[in-house]
């Protein structure tokens, strides 16, 4: 849960500092046309398997013939093919994905399992585009760990089917702990690279949309 401290203007101010380009809406209706205005027809165009932008439309918006888009939900993909457009995704001209969380301080925190989402994040694409709803806005990193092990790790494995123990319980077994390494062994665990961004050197490649509602995990 966000904290009542941190609001989105805040958080919009602090990414701002941090070298990244913000862009604040009040409705999740209101983020594909907010993501028009940063789309070119004929971009190349990857996104990160989130929740948000199913929520949001955008999948739509990216099949409809104006980008080239990698589309890692086509029906009957192999594990090899979904591995080759996440390759294909680090050259893209622009991705789209969401966080895990952000905090007051303007620092973005994401974890993965396969670590597609956190490459592109880190180099690649010439344009990351995040879609963030208000309810990932923490008020620092130790905030944002525990959101991982509370909400946003055991709904994303209930949601995939992965046989973790947190995807029985609702949360980590290690919970409490900061350390990246501890948690469960099940080889479908999800929470296996961690990364945190901040102050960027390319100012505007990270672009926000924040959203003042509620959006995925």
């Amino acid at each position: 849960m966000s904290s009542t401290s941190v609001t989105l203007q805040s958080v919009a101010e602090a990414l701002r500092r941090n070298n990244m380009d913000v862009l604040c809406v009040g409705t999740a209706a209101e983020v594909v046309p907010t993501l028009r205005t940063l789309l070119k027809p004929g971009d190349t165009v990857a996104v990160g398997g989130s929740r948000t932008l199913e929520e949001t439309n955008v999948l739509p918006l990216l099949r409809n013939g104006d980008y080239r888009f990698y589309d890692r939900y086509v029906p009957g993909l192999t594990p090899e093919q979904i591995r080759e457009i996440f390759v294909a995704s680090l050259g893209a001209d622009v991705y789209l994905c969401s966080a895990n969380a952000v905090t007051a301080q303007g620092e973005i925190y994401c974890v993965d399992g396969n670590a597609n989402r956190i490459a592109a994040l880190c180099y690649g694409p010439r344009t990351v585009v995040l879609v963030v709803g208000r309810n990932k806005l923490v008020e620092d990193i130790a905030a944002a760990q525990r959101r991982v092990k509370t909400i946003a790790a055991p709904k994303n494995t209930a949601r995939l089917g992965c046989a973790t123990p947190c995807a029985t319980t609702g949360i980590c077994v290690a919970a409490d702990s900061p350390n990246a390494a501890d948690g469960c062994s099940s080889p479908a665990r999800i929470c296996c690279s961690y990364l945190t961004l901040g102050k960027q050197r390319t100012a505007g490649r990270i672009k926000v949309i924040l959203v003042d509602e509620p959006l995925g995990f």
